[in-house]
């Protein structure tokens, strides 16, 4: 479904990541695991077109991504729910979601889809007139994700949904992913919490130093004595 084929990325002169290559399959969970300045938010970012590689391309359904613009990103099916759920503190929860609507079909649908999102979260329809800068973390977590799905994405791209959060919340967060993948949408995860990721996942790839070491099966990488040692603490 998408193909990143050995990018380079660098900010400024620092280089970040080095000849990575992965395929998201359509329909699956897949994870990028890896410890803190590893280069898992800058992948995200990338396929975001938030930054361009000096090297390599990424494709998805014979576009190169790599050659758009991040509106065009989003209007293609691609949709990043961002770390620190950057939302428009100053808006309503309901004019947040209406930002994620704003091209072609997601528009035309937009009213339709945000019943939807209300369905999946009943606190948001409860502070729908609520400024989003006042709501709790697992709230706002809750808004930055509806505001995704107000795009109608065939790609939904999570980068530590979980930060921060209460354990309560983070097992709710993580179930409603999995339900928004039963819904048909293709689910990219960066995260920090690796046992309940991979858990959860199809396949997952390691980050190190900004370089992918290891690839597999959630549960192969489970059992993986490199990853017990580095991220599980076994």
């Amino acid at each position: 479904m998408l193909k990143v084929n050995n990018i380079d990325v660098f900010y400024g002169d620092l280089q970040v990541l080095w000849d990575v290559s992965f395929e998201v399959r359509e329909g699956e969970i897949l994870v990028l695991i890896g410890a803190n300045g590893a280069g898992k938010s800058t992948t995200i970012k990338t396929l975001s077109s938030l930054l361009t590689p000096a090297k390599g391309t990424i494709e998805y359904g014979g576009i190169r991504l790599d050659q758009q613009e991040p509106h065009e990103i989003i209007q293609l099916g691609i949709v990043h729910v961002p770390e620190g759920r950057r939302l428009f503190a100053e808006m309503s929860v309901e004019e947040n979601l209406i930002m994620g609507s704003l091209y072609g079909e997601a528009k035309a649908k937009r009213y339709e889809t945000m019943e939807h999102v209300f369905e999946l979260f009943p606190r948001m329809k409860e502070r729908r007139k609520q400024m989003a800068g006042t709501l709790s973390g697992g709230e706002q977590q809750m808004a930055a994700i509806g505001r995704g799905l107000m795009s109608l994405p065939k790609i939904m791209m999570f980068d530590e949904p979980s930060l921060g959060l209460a354990p309560i919340l983070v097992q709710e967060i993580f179930e409603m992913i999995k339900r928004i993948k039963e819904e048909g949408v293709t689910i990219l995860l960066v995260e920090q919490n690796v046992t309940q990721t991979l858990a959860m996942c199809d396949r997952a790839y390691v980050l190190e130093n900004g370089r992918i070491v290891l690839e597999g099966a959630g549960s192969e990488l489970m059992e993986n004595e490199q990853v017990k040692e580095a991220f599980l603490g076994i």
